[in-house]
C-alpha cells in the first residue's frame, strides 16, 4: 500500500498516521472516474473470470477491494494498519468482505484457500520477497492466480523490485507468468509517469 510519492522511505512510515489522508493520491482512492475505470477495467483483466475468493494484502483503505467486490468476488484484505483496516471495513460496509489486521507476508487466515492473492506495492518492502511469494503460492487453489503490482521508483537512490527480478523468483512457483507493463498508462496514475511499473499475473498449476 505504499504512497508513490514516498516509496523510498515507505517501510518505516507511519501507516495509522497516513490513513486518514491515504485516499488523496489519485491510485489510493480512486475518487477520480477516469482513474477508477482504469484500474476496474485491469482488475478485471487479471482477477479470475468467475466469482471467487480473492486474497487482498496490504489492502490499504480497501480501494482495490472495492473493485473485486463490485466485480462479483468475495474479499479478504489485510494489513498491518488497524487505521488502514478500519477504513476499508467503512468502505466495504454491507458488502462480502472482511478484514484483518496482519502481516502480508504471513497473512491470518489459517488453511483458508483463494483464486487470486492480490498484492499492490508491498513486496518489494518485504525483507525476504521470495519467501513471501512461496507462502502466497501455497494460499492459492489450483489454477489460482498471484497478481502483483509494483514498480522501481526514483533515479538518485532507485526503490522497488524490477519486473526481471520479480519473474526470476516467480520460475519455480507459477506454471505461467504474464507481464504488463503500466507506467505508459496515465489514466491509472492520474498524472504522466516515467518510473518503471507493471503487473504480473501468474497462474498456478
Amino acid at each position: 500500500m505504499a504512497n508513490d510519492s514516498d516509496e523510498t522511505t515507505a517501510p518505516g512510515i507511519d501507516w495509522d498516521a497516513e490513513a486518514a489522508a491515504f485516499d488523496d493520491e489519485p491510485d489510493h482512492g480512486l475518487r477520480d472516474a477516469d482513474v477508477r475505470r482504469a484500474w476496474a477495467a485491469r482488475l478485471e483483466s487479471w482477477l479470475p473470470t468467475r466469482a471467487g475468493d480473492v486474497l487482498d494484502l496490504g489492502c490499504g483503505t480497501g480501494s482495490l477491494s472495492l473493485l473485486a467486490s463490485e466485480q462479483g468476488h468475495r474479499v479478504t484484505g489485510v494489513d498491518r494498519s488497524p487505521a488502514m483496516v478500519e477504513l476499508a471495513r467503512a468502505k466495504l460496509a454491507g458488502r462480502d468482505a472482511v478484514f484483518l489486521t496482519g502481516d502480508a507476508a504471513a497473512p491470518p487466515v489459517g488453511e483458508r484457500r483463494f483464486d487470486a492473492v492480490l498484492v499492490r506495492h508491498v513486496l518489494w518492502t518485504l525483507p525476504d520477497p521470495g519467501r513471501a511469494l512461496g507462502h502466497w503460492r501455497e494460499l492459492l487453489r489450483p489454477q489460482g492466480r498471484l497478481v502483483l503490482v509494483e514498480g522501481v521508483w526514483g533515479t538518485v537512490a532507485p526503490a522497488g523490485i524490477p519486473a526481471g527480478r520479480l519473474t526470476a523468483l516467480l520460475a519455480p512457483l507459477a506454471g505461467q507468468v504474464r507481464v504488463e507493463r503500466l507506467s505508459d498508462d496515465p489514466s491509472l496514475w492520474g498524472r504522466e509517469v516515467a518510473d518503471e511499473r507493471y503487473a504480473v499475473v501468474a497462474t498456478t498449476e
